[in-house]
């Protein structure tokens, strides 16, 4: 979840982008989520419009109480999707001040045993959104969160906002999962380089299609395919042409295509990658 990323409106939903000629996975969306005053996103409308241009699975991420509630209850009534639940590194900071932070990761854990819950996260450091005061908090959490993801043998999601050293310094000393993945990657190519040798998977974002984002396309192009995913955030990092509208898992084409011109591949290449890579990560989602 990249709160605070991206602020701005549009008078209406983008259209839907060309189909992608091979099926993929929006490996980190936020369906529980809605944007200032705009109503809550119509779960089976969103799946169902992504389906319609190549966009057939999805993880649902629950980065509070409520949003893993939430996810839950969505995985067991789309089989199109799988789910991811933590405490949000933010909201572990606001929760432990509040003396709430070890009974949320106790529902957590509860929540996490589900089958179709194969993530733990988004989980992570974000020193964007929260001051010195919050990070030992932070760093708590994401320690308690790595054990976890070992523990229950899932994919651990990271979110990283202005904090690379410490996530990276954090994940050596406590050994990252086998299956672990830099959600919505912001780093250089020194980052990328360093993420790929440890093994993690990097998901890439609308923000890889940004006329400013010339640092993450050099990042991306370092990367090999075999660790690629993809991902919306939604509602947020709306890819372009439609920075500033209201995200979702239908946008996703847009951002396959700028990997695939970055990369220097073909587009079925490319999407034949990002799907095998998920199935990876997160198993069948027919299991």
């Amino acid at each position: 979840m990249s709160k605070g990323h991206q602020s701005g409106r549009s008078d209406g939903p983008p259209s839907a982008p060309q189909p992608l000629p091979i099926p993929v996975v929006d490996n980190h969306t936020h369906l529980d989520i809605s944007r200032g005053d705009e109503p809550p996103p119509d779960v089976t409308e969103a799946l169902s419009k992504a389906t319609a241009v190549g966009v057939d699975r999805f993880v649902q991420i629950g980065c509070d109480l409520e949003g893993a509630r939430f996810t839950v209850r969505q995985v067991e009534q789309h089989s199109q999707m799988l789910g991811g639940v933590a405490i949000h590194p933010n909201e572990a900071a606001v929760l432990a001040d509040a003396g709430g932070l070890r009974a949320a990761w106790d529902e957590i854990e509860q929540l996490a045993d589900h089958p179709r819950i194969r993530v733990i996260g988004e989980t992570g450091l974000d020193y964007f959104r929260t001051g010195p005061e919050g990070v030992a908090a932070q760093q708590d959490s994401f320690r308690w969160h790595i054990d976890l993801a070992k523990r229950t043998g899932k994919a651990l999601q990271i979110h990283d906002r202005d904090a690379h050293d410490d996530v990276m310094r954090i994940l050596e000393q406590e050994g990252a999962p086998e299956r672990t993945v830099m959600h919505c990657f912001s780093g250089d190519i020194n980052l990328a380089r360093a993420c790929v040798d440890k093994g993690y998977f990097l998901s890439f974002s609308g923000t890889v299609t940004f006329k400013n984002a010339r640092g993450l396309r050099d990042a991306l192009a370092v990367v090999p395919l075999e660790r690629l995913l993809v991902e919306t955030d939604a509602p947020f990092l709306t890819p372009s042409p439609h920075r500033g509208a209201t995200n979702s898992p239908y946008l996703v084409p847009l951002t396959v295509r700028a990997m695939a011109d970055v990369l220097a591949v073909d587009v079925p290449t490319l999407c034949q990658a990002l799907s095998d890579n998920s199935e990876r990560v997160y198993g069948a989602w027919s299991v």
